[in-house]
């Protein structure tokens, strides 16, 4: 009868060690995040893409002219590639800005307009500091008055994906295309 009160513990001890065991093991075998480049799929059909029957020099002027109907500041102009820039506050902390990038090529039907948009958050951060003035006589002192410094902090970029996105930018281009 001495074996039965002894061997509760030993149950107990087993039980609590193999729940031990079992979170050791699950804390082992943590999955890494999904970095972005193993989900890229590279579909042959995509919204990046507008077909022109004018020349390249031609399909990126009219890419060029598309930007600037629409308020983008061209920041780099080539004959066969565009960059354009548009700055938006859509709140009193924060701001984005559009970058979009056409690269004109030629193709079997003239030629290929490619885009690409970068989207760029920033947002209002508050800077404190003291004021302190220094005579080399009296030495250095320390003023109470605080400066406060706001400045735009970017937070994130990110790769602007969504087709109907692109196809209203090509929906202008192919109206400036006739």
């Amino acid at each position: 009868m001495n074996a039965a009160p002894n061997q509760q513990p030993t149950r107990s001890r087993s039980i609590v060690l193999a729940a031990l065991l079992g979170l050791l093991l699950s804390a082992c075998t943590t999955t890494k995040a999904t970095r972005s480049y193993q989900t890229e799929t590279f579909p042959s059909e995509t919204p990046f893409q507008y077909y022109s029957s004018r020349e390249p020099e031609g399909a990126c002027e009219i890419g060029k002219r598309a930007l600037l109907s629409q308020g983008y500041q061209i920041d780099e102009a080539k004959s066969l590639n565009i960059r354009g820039e548009k700055y938006f506050r859509p709140k009193i902390d924060e701001a984005s800005r559009l970058t979009i990038t056409l690269v004109c090529l030629p193709s079997s039907l003239g030629s290929v307009i490619y885009a690409n948009a970068l989207e760029t958050q920033f947002e209002m951060k508050s800077k404190g500091s003291s004021a302190g003035v220094s005579v080399s006589a009296l030495g250095s002192v320390s003023l109470p008055w605080a400066i406060d410094k706001d400045t735009l902090v970017k937070v994130g970029e990110e790769t602007v994906t969504a087709p109907d996105f692109y196809q209203r930018l090509f929906e202008l281009v192919k109206s400036l295309d006739l």
